[in-house]
């Protein structure tokens, strides 16, 4: 298997930073509507910043693993068929290059970005930055989650500890899911303390990392959005699978993906939601 370093880390947080300063910030507040567009829906947005950070990212990286292959998310809204690489070249790298970009485009400083090293069929090491702030939570695969403050501060990061459902919070990604399944689940949400949506998979699983809250549930699994942050969920301590139970892997397009504290949360949130 391909070993991540601490300098390659430390390589892909500077070229995570540099497409951040030169190409997210500058936009964030001064999108002009014609550098805002909807792909596959109106509310699945792309702006400049998307484009022009997931290029650079891109072309950084390329030059860092050569022979990888780069699986940009909008990339593969160009070219679908790039999304099959994943899980089957030696070493790809998945950028998410503005995650939470409808938070983004309409002015909510609920963004992140994300970078996903995968071997195979499995991630080895996971970024993810949030420019604004300017820290990082991340993870190789074995090495324990960290937050990695501005200054490059430390501080290991991990997961809730267990609780009452009634005493839990999480995150369900309702419109991720049919009307049917919507109107099943949704009757369950009041057995929790509190259900939310932040529409932006890199501060959820930041919560999740930190001990924030209990559980996420989403329907998507696109690699750009669950690839680094699945990975730092479990090295933070948590458990992860597809109902009833399936590991998951990067390449995965469909399921829903269930995180938790630990596998016996995991099975009771199951159950509380009515996910068979």
């Amino acid at each position: 298997m391909t070993f991540i370093s601490d300098a390659d880390m430390e390589a892909v947080m500077a070229d995570m930073r540099t497409a951040a300063l030169k190409e997210v910030l500058p936009r964030f507040l001064r999108l002009e509507s014609d550098q805002v567009r909807a792909k596959t829906s109106v509310d699945d947005l792309v702006t400049d910043a998307d484009l022009r950070a997931e290029s650079m990212l891109s072309e950084a990286l390329a030059r860092r693993f050569p022979g990888a292959v780069v699986v940009g998310e909008e990339a593969v809204s160009a070219d679908p068929d790039l999304l099959g690489r994943v899980g089957t070249a030696p070493l790809s790298i998945v950028i998410d290059p503005v995650d939470g970009t409808w938070n983004f485009a309409n002015g909510l400083p609920v963004f992140g970005m994300m970078v996903a090293l995968i071997a195979g069929d499995e991630t080895i090491a996971g970024l993810i930055h949030y420019p604004l702030t300017g820290d990082f939570i991340l993870a190789r695969r074995g090495g324990g989650a960290w937050h990695v403050a501005p200054d490059g501060e430390r501080r290991r990061l991990k997961v809730a500890p267990p609780k009452p459902i009634a005493e839990m919070s999480g995150i369900v990604c309702l419109p991720q899911l049919p009307p049917e399944e919507q109107a099943a689940i949704a009757p369950n949400l009041p057995s929790f303390l509190r259900v939310t949506n932040y529409r932006c998979s890199a501060y959820e699983y930041r919560l999740l990392a930190q001990g924030s809250i209990d559980f996420v549930m989403n329907a998507s699994l696109q690699p750009w959005d669950h690839a680094a942050g699945h990975l730092v969920h479990l090295e933070a301590g948590g458990y992860a699978a597809i109902p009833p139970g399936i590991g998951y892997r990067p390449s995965m397009g469909q399921g829903r993906l269930l995180l938790a504290s630990n596998e016996a949360v995991w099975h009771d949130v199951r159950r509380a939601l009515g996910i068979l």
